[in-house]
């Protein structure tokens, strides 16, 4: 335990740092929790697409979409999708699966969608860099 203490007291900053890191990543999750509703791992979003068939959005710009996404993926930017909402409720009995680069737009989205009437909107949590960093497949077509 003294060399804990010792190294505790030699290195003040980096602790607190640690501390407000563990903080802000809490509070993160929280926030997600309480606005994007129920956001989705990588792996339950492939177990969403292989059972349900949802309707896959990419919300990330066009030119980071030819880059990789996603298999049968629609590519509809943040920025437009306030003029695209229609074309996502038409298919009220299908669920409806965005994903960003990280995961937060995704959950602003998901917010957007619920308010226009798409009832059942999931955002996956990482966004495409959880989709690659869990080892799961994008394509380029």
């Amino acid at each position: 335990m003294d060399p804990f203490l010792e190294f505790f007291g030699n290195h003040p900053y980096l602790f607190s740092a640690l501390g407000a890191a563990l903080v802000l990543v809490a509070a993160n999750e929280i926030v997600g929790a309480m606005t994007g509703g129920k956001r989705l791992s990588p792996l339950e979003a492939v177990r969403l697409i292989n059972d349900r068939d949802p309707i896959i959005v990419d919300l990330r710009a066009h030119a980071d979409y030819k880059r990789g996404h996603l298999l049968h993926a629609v590519n509809i930017p943040f920025a437009k999708l306030d003029e695209r909402v229609k074309e996502l409720a038409k298919s009220p009995d299908k669920p409806v699966l965005l994903y960003c680069a990280l995961g937060s737009v995704a959950a602003q989205a998901s917010e957007k969608l619920k308010k226009a009437g798409v009832p059942e909107v999931y955002p996956m949590r990482g966004g495409l860099n959880g989709w690659i960093g869990a080892s799961l497949p994008v394509t380029t077509k």
